[in-house]
């Protein structure tokens, strides 16, 4: 690349410019603004005009050198680089700095003094240049540049010049790029995310982006709520966009298979007639907190030419990381979070987020790559016009709450294994989750799931004992409150509640049977507080509520002793699991982790 077309990106007229050197565009420069380059200031300004020329040329070449030297540096090396880059970029916002003084004296001399105080943002927005967190940017616009600038900020080709943060936000950005570090790991520079003001607004414009009316879904049988609302009550109906839903019992690649196979023949005129179909999985999935087979049938959908949404919201990137699966036909699609529940974990945001490879979720007006058109993807086709998009305060809070992801996240498997374990022990309760190893669901999460790790969300019902409704509901509505009586899941508390009633009281009670939720199913999302206290209160709780109609019910629970004993060695063992996942110290030394 040469020196002017590398350096021509600073000019205001970076795009009809006709300078053949950097002096050229000095001069440019100059003209476009009025400045007589014969005067101090002018001479002064083309000086530095010059200066800022060539440092935009010798960054290109920095940049270039980076990306050819860096995979094969030694750590030393590569840390000596990042502070090097650093402190360039202290030395960069000092100069900015130095601007401002006299960038403030020029302003204040065109103020009409009588009309007020006036306000220019730059002259305060620097110094957040050395924010040790995410700067929140409560801004809805943005100052243009120049015109040349502008433009081509609306044609996506200047990524660095917002325009209007219903679109795009630096806040924003910082999460969309925290969150595809955490899940794409070391093929996140193929990836991209954008955030949206909820887990179901994200949902509602991945689905828009990628299917056309007349299309057939795959959909996993146990999906949130909401997501069923919002595809049999809407997506399917004829008078919108007439999507085919095909419902995946099972969790196996050969229950896929098997769907597949029938969905193939029974739609076979829809397909003959254009009609595309995908597949949208929720794994692990709501209520039961079930794992899919998600790279097995990831690779059969790929083999048919079909994308793959995956919710991951219940895995979070610390249980499972299907972007980084060794075999890239293995990898979904897409991946959904609800920020909501554990990435953020305080209860007190929604979001959700999308990601998806780079040239299906962005590229610059007028260029198409990998068979996908800049108008196909999901920023131009859905984000730009829906304006569901998350703002700076949300973005902060969820930052704030990735911080303490993977601890959180550690303290809810032990929880979730000690609970579990202690349910499954009394005879009357039927315990739905993967905690318990002889369970139909251990095998799937011990392949996919780091350590085989459990969900956090999972379900436990009475069916196999008559206690009544009205003592199942005194029971139930006594557990408070040790146990939330909340719907949403993914806090630091743990919370209880029945998806009958709740969460999935839009299936009918043939879907409901079908999704196995029972009326007295109760939906367990745990959560990091303590797993003793729980336990006790349930115990209690059944003691005062249930033992009148069962007598001696409560003393079929697990022993005060063997519950310590059950509580030590789980924590024993997941943190001899998680000291196993280390790097060891000569790795870290090298860089090879």
């Amino acid at each position: 690349m040469s020196s002017t077309s590398s350096a021509r990106v600073l000019s205001p007229k970076r795009n009809t410019t006709d300078a053949q050197d950097i002096s050229q565009l000095v001069a440019e420069q100059l003209q476009h603004f009025g400045i007589d380059a014969d005067t101090d200031y002018g001479k002064a300004l083309g000086s530095v005009a010059n200066n800022l020329y060539h440092a935009q040329d010798n960054l290109s070449q920095l940049w270039e050198i980076t990306q050819q030297t860096l995979a094969s540096l030694p750590k030393s090396d590569r840390i000596a680089y990042f502070n090097a880059k650093k402190f360039l970029s202290f030395q960069l916002a000092k100069l900015l700095d130095n601007l401002q003084n006299p960038f403030r004296a020029t302003y204040q001399s065109l103020n009409n003094k009588t009309q007020g105080t006036h306000h220019y943002p730059l002259f305060d927005n620097v110094t957040a240049l050395f924010s040790a967190t995410p700067v929140v940017v409560r801004t809805a616009t943005y100052v243009y540049a120049c015109t040349e600038w502008v433009d081509d900020a609306f044609q996506g080709k200047e990524f660095t010049h917002q325009i209007y943060s219903r679109l795009l936000n630096p806040t924003n950005i910082s999460l969309a790029n925290a969150i595809v570090d955490m899940e794409a790991g070391e093929h996140s520079a193929n990836y991209l995310a954008w955030n949206y003001n909820s887990g179901m607004a994200a949902i509602d414009g991945l689905l828009s982006n990628v299917l056309h009316h007349g299309d057939i879904l795959i959909v996993s049988r146990n999906v949130y709520g909401g997501v069923y609302q919002l595809l049999h009550d809407y997506m399917a109906r004829k008078n919108r966009l007439d999507i085919q839903l095909v419902w995946f019992d099972g969790y196996s690649a050969q229950d896929f298979d098997k769907c597949m196979a029938t969905m193939k023949a029974e739609y076979a005129d829809r397909i003959a007639k254009g009609a595309k179909w995908h597949v949208y999985m929720e794994s692990p999935c709501n209520p039961h907190g079930y794992v899919l087979d998600v790279p097995e049938i990831t690779r059969m959908a790929h083999a048919e030419n079909a994308l793959v949404m995956l919710d991951s919201t219940l895995a979070t990137p610390v249980l499972h990381k299907p972007l980084q699966h060794k075999d890239p036909s293995a990898r979904p699609d897409y991946i959904v979070h609800s920020y909501t529940k554990d990435i953020c974990g305080s209860g007190a945001t929604t979001a959700g987020v999308v990601i998806g490879e780079a040239h299906r979720m962005f590229q610059p007006k007028g260029t198409s790559m990998k068979g996908v058109d800049w108008s196909e993807t999901m920023f131009w086709d859905v984000y730009y016009i829906k304006g569901a998009f998350l703002d700076s305060e949300k973005a902060f809070d969820v930052l704030n709450g990735m911080k303490t992801l993977p601890q959180r996240m550690v303290s809810k498997v032990i929880n979730t294994r000690v609970f579990t374990a202690f349910l499954h022990s009394h005879p009357a309760f039927r315990v739905n989750s993967h905690a318990i190893p002889t369970h139909e669901n251990t095998g799937l999460v011990e392949k996919q799931h780091v350590h085989g790790w459990p969900s956090a969300l999972f379900t436990v019902d009475m069916a196999n004992v008559d206690i009544g409704r009205q003592a199942f509901t005194q029971f139930f509505d006594a557990l408070e409150p040790a146990f939330g009586h909340q719907v949403s899941i993914g806090q630091t508390n743990t919370i209880i509640l029945c998806p009958a009633l709740t969460s999935h009281s839009e299936l009918s009670r043939e879907e409901q049977q079908r999704a196995g939720i029972e009326l007295t199913t109760m939906r367990i999302a745990m959560g990091t507080d303590d797993v003793k206290n729980l336990m006790a209160h349930f115990m209690l709780t059944a003691k005062i509520h249930i033992d009148p109609v069962s007598p001696g019910f409560s003393d079929q629970f697990m022993k005060a002793e063997e519950v310590d004993d059950l509580y030590a060695r789980v924590h024993e063992q997941v943190h001899q699991q998680l000291v196993s996942q280390q790097p060891s110290m000569s790795d870290y030394l090298s860089g090879n982790h």
